[in-house]
């Protein structure tokens, strides 16, 4: 938003076309580095060729020219280096560059949302919060005020009344008998159990007893 509203900032366009440039630079040389090497790593194969002929001024020629290649060969890489350390660069100086401009731009958008709130106008909500919290809890005294009869009921009667109820409650309570408690059975050891009378009158002392109400 803040970027429509106060246009992208020229440096950084700058920056970015700067280090568009230096990476087109440092693609070049890398492509001549292996250019140069492919033709150093020839004339070691062409020097190998002439001492196997016998040839030895061919060689040493082969080698001049290997130890040309490998010179500038050694310069691409500095050249390589002073421009990675200058993208380094660059590209810190940008984001310094970005980091401040985002801090300016904040500057402004708060600078403008402070002129926009005027310090009058806030006190005077405040005011009229205030004012109406106020009204609102003098609305709720009004609603929980009682009226009709129980208006006319007194309080310290009320309160009274609730604490004899509660005396008369603990009284009855104090009074009720008190429960007796289960008694709990004797368990009695299996030796000393007593054992049950058997039947007074078997089979055959009935049948007696019958056999004489029929004698008689």
């Amino acid at each position: 938003m803040f970027t429509r509203m106060f246009g992208k900032p020229k440096q950084e366009t700058n920056a970015l076309a700067t280090l568009d440039k230096l990476n087109e630079t440092l693609e070049m040389l890398e492509k001549k580095e292996k250019v140069l090497l492919k033709k150093a790593a020839a004339e070691v194969e062409k020097a190998k060729e002439f001492t196997r002929a016998n040839n030895k001024r061919a060689a040493i020629q082969c080698l001049k020219r290997k130890r040309l290649y490998e010179q500038q060969i050694e310069q691409l890489g500095n050249f390589q280096l002073r421009i990675h350390d200058q993208m380094i660069m660059l590209e810190g100086a940008k984001a310094t560059t970005e980091t401040v401009d985002a801090l300016r731009t904040g500057a402004a958008a708060m600078k403008a949302m402070q002129k926009a709130t005027n310090i009058d106008d806030v006190d005077k909500t405040m005011d009229e919060i205030n004012e109406q919290t106020e009204n609102m809890k003098m609305i709720q005294e009004a609603l929980s005020t009682p009226i009709g009869a129980a208006a006319d009921f007194d309080e310290d009667e009320l309160e009274a009344e609730l604490e004899e109820l509660e005396g008369a409650e603990l009284e009855e309570q104090l009074l009720q008998p008190a429960t007796t408690a289960p008694v709990a059975p004797i368990n009695v050891p299996a030796g000393r159990q007593q054992v049950r009378p058997a039947a007074q009158k078997t089979e055959e002392d009935e049948l007696a007893a019958l056999q004489a109400e029929m004698a008689l």
